[in-house]
């Protein structure tokens, strides 16, 4: 079996769920370009826990976790099957919690709609865990990959960039300074694979400027699970770069 990919994806505003523009249509030419995982594993911005929790649901629940939108988000259906016995080889291997209550948040469903658009890959999610420092994030990236020669597509979904203190409603608002200045940078990192910078974020780029591109780090770390999966020689790419609502970067970064 070939050794799956690893995909870090920007979600931003639920509404991707039921548009069509260049993020989503990038969405889609990628999954119709990656090979047909058995099973998918995703690390969302949106399961934050005490520890980390494994979904081992054979049939997840869809959780529309937000409110104030418009009804036809709320109809959105992504009735995707569970994946237990893959979830469960994550809970064995990093001898954590196996979780019945949770489901698929927008952070992964939204994505997933235009990646595999018929809902008929076997999907579970991974919690972040909040005890755990952004070295402790990237260590439990390491721990999975594993997965990816079970035929398991690992995607961590969040931001780049992700601040809704300075978020524009014009989803093709102009993109501020501080976050086109923030996703370049972290490009070059990522092109050179310094993968400390990314562990130590307000060294690499200074306390403010962090903070100014993730007042809160829940969007940020599923990047780390990403970055800790990969391998030195796989190859590198990024399926869509651009910022959305002037604060958004949607920026996918692609190991393979």
């Amino acid at each position: 079996m070939k050794k799956m990919p690893v995909l870090f994806v920007g979600h931003g505003s639920p509404m991707i769920g039921v548009e069509t523009n260049p993020f989503t249509k990038a969405l889609n030419r990628l999954g119709e370009a990656l090979p047909r995982p058995k099973a998918i594993a995703v690390a969302s911005a949106h399961w934050v826990t005490p520890g980390t929790r494994v979904a081992t649901q054979a049939a997840p629940k869809q959780i529309y976790d937000f409110s104030g939108f418009p009804q036809k988000l709320y109809d959105v259906k992504y009735p995707v099957p569970g994946a237990p016995q893959e979830a469960q080889s994550v809970v064995k291997q990093l001898s954590v919690a196996a979780d019945e209550a949770w489901g698929i948040d927008h952070g992964t469903w939204t994505v997933l709609k235009h990646l595999y658009p018929k809902a008929d890959i076997p999907t579970f999610q991974i919690s972040l865990d909040q005890g755990k420092d952004f070295a402790g994030h990237f260590e439990t990236g390491e721990k999975l990959k594993f997965l990816r020669d079970q035929g398991v597509l690992l995607i961590g979904s969040g931001n780049m960039t992700h601040n809704l203190r300075d978020l524009d409603y014009d989803e093709n608002a102009k993109p501020f300074d501080w976050a086109v200045d923030f996703d370049a940078k972290a490009k070059e990192e990522l092109d050179a694979r310094n993968w400390e910078a990314f562990t130590h974020p307000q060294t690499t780029w200074g306390q403010a400027a962090f903070r100014r591109a993730h007042p809160s780090v829940e969007h940020y770390v599923p990047l780390l699970y990403v970055l800790g999966a990969s391998e030195k020689q796989d190859e590198l790419s990024y399926p869509f770069e651009g910022i959305q609502h002037g604060s958004l970067s949607m920026r996918m970064a692609l190991f393979q």
